[in-house]
């Protein structure tokens, strides 16, 4: 198998047992080029420093990945979800945090203005989100409503032409770089879910302010923070849908924000797979190379068939998106499979590097500590089982 060497391991070329179309394949193996020329030498030191790494930012924005999916008249290349899933598993498999950053940027700081948004938010936020003037950001989860998004307790009062906005925001990631939030709030508290607004806010919308998040066990080149709405007054066309349809609007931006997870979990188990077949190929113990040995040939023989399972659920259900398909119990599934995958694989790496593993001199602690993020972020395992026994049990009662 042809291989490509970096600064400190090899990655091996990965041989997709189905078709990515010409453009699809350039966009995949431009991406991973970059990531071993300029994202892998600084994976472990924007971790360790829990530093964003402004420099790759600016040349992730010049190879023009945040327009991937968006439409052309807007900035974007038009290539689809899964071309952009691509470009985010190729960074994730050497850095996730950096995988991270471009996918909240575009699924979920983007998406949704282009999407749902007015024609004046639009033409107004996406081309510059797309060209990288400023960074998007997505308020959905505080203090006393995560998983219970319907929970929301942040409130937007409507005055005249305004939107008075009252409430906080918690681990929002870009939200330090970010130029544009996209909020839930709560504008007729009678109606519970159904009353629930999704807003468009601006960084420099007064009574709004942007507070550090704390330090992380993984993730940590990703930046996040949290928002705090004191009297943040925001103009009524601000509104992003019709008023009350805010939450099924952040719904559905979650069924594909987690394609873009399922495809940063998928690379961050390519890549601890990766490094664990490279060590257990050059290490030796009791007298043979830890790849001739039973018990790790096993172990990389069950990480193999995750990833590869992995990898046609989450081509699958962007492809599904792509085709303007149905595609929530699908996302669930790649996300749901995709994120535990990443967390049997990376423990498993450890496992097989001993107690290097267990250092920070390999990579793989560091990508265990990230891939627990994913079975989190974008709907915990558990919300990914109820989505999809809903879906499934909602089809068996058709039937």
């Amino acid at each position: 198998m042809a291989s490509t060497t970096t600064g400190s391991y090899t990655l091996p070329e990965i041989r997709h047992s189905f078709d990515l179309t010409q453009d699809q394949r350039m966009i995949r193996d431009m991406v991973r080029e970059f990531a071993l020329a300029e994202v892998q030498p600084l994976a472990h030191e924007i971790d360790e420093e829990h530093r964003f790494p402004h420099e790759t930012w600016k040349k992730i924005v010049g190879l023009g990945l945040p327009g991937i999916p968006f439409p052309e008249e807007y900035g974007g290349s038009n290539g689809g979800t899964l071309a952009y899933c691509l470009a985010v598993e190729e960074l994730s498999r050497v850095c996730a945090s950096t995988g991270l950053t471009l996918a909240a940027h575009v699924s979920l700081g983007t998406y949704p203005i282009y999407k749902w948004g007015s024609e004046r938010l639009r033409n107004l936020y996406v081309p510059k989100l797309i060209a990288g003037e400023f960074m998007g950001a997505y308020g959905l989860t505080e203090p006393n409503a995560g998983s219970d998004s319907g929970g929301t307790q942040t409130t937007a009062l409507r005055q005249g032409n305004e939107y008075v906005l009252n409430g906080a925001k918690c681990f929002i990631t870009n939200a330090n770089y970010a130029g544009t939030f996209i909020c839930t709030a709560v504008t007729d508290p009678k109606l519970g879910p159904k009353g629930i607004s999704a807003f468009v806010v601006p960084r420099e919308t007064p009574g709004f302010s942007v507070e550090p998040g704390e330090h992380k066990l993984g993730m940590r080149g990703s930046d996040w923070a949290s928002l705090v709405f004191q009297d943040a007054r925001i103009p009524s066309d601000n509104l992003l849908g019709p008023e009350g349809e805010g939450f099924k609007t952040f719904m559905k931006t979650l069924e594909g924000g987690r394609i873009s997870i399922a495809a940063l979990s998928l690379g961050i188990a390519q890549g601890a797979y990766d490094v664990a077949m490279k060590y257990a190929q050059d290490r030796e113990a009791f007298g043979k190379k830890l790849s001739d040995q039973q018990a790790v040939q096993f172990k990389l023989a069950n990480m193999a068939l995750e990833i590869e399972a992995s990898r046609h659920l989450v081509y699958h259900a962007a492809r599904l998106k792509d085709a303007d398909q149905v595609y929530g119990k699908e996302a669930a599934m790649a996300k749901l499979f995709a994120s535990e995958t990443a967390m049997r694989v990376t423990y498993e790496a450890i496992q097989i590097h001993g107690g290097y593993g267990y250092s920070r001199e390999y990579p793989v602690e560091r990508m265990w500590r990230d891939a627990k993020l994913c079975v989190i972020g974008e709907g915990t395992s558990e919300i990914q089982r109820l989505i999809i026994s809903r879906s499934i049990l909602k089809g068996a009662k058709a039937v």
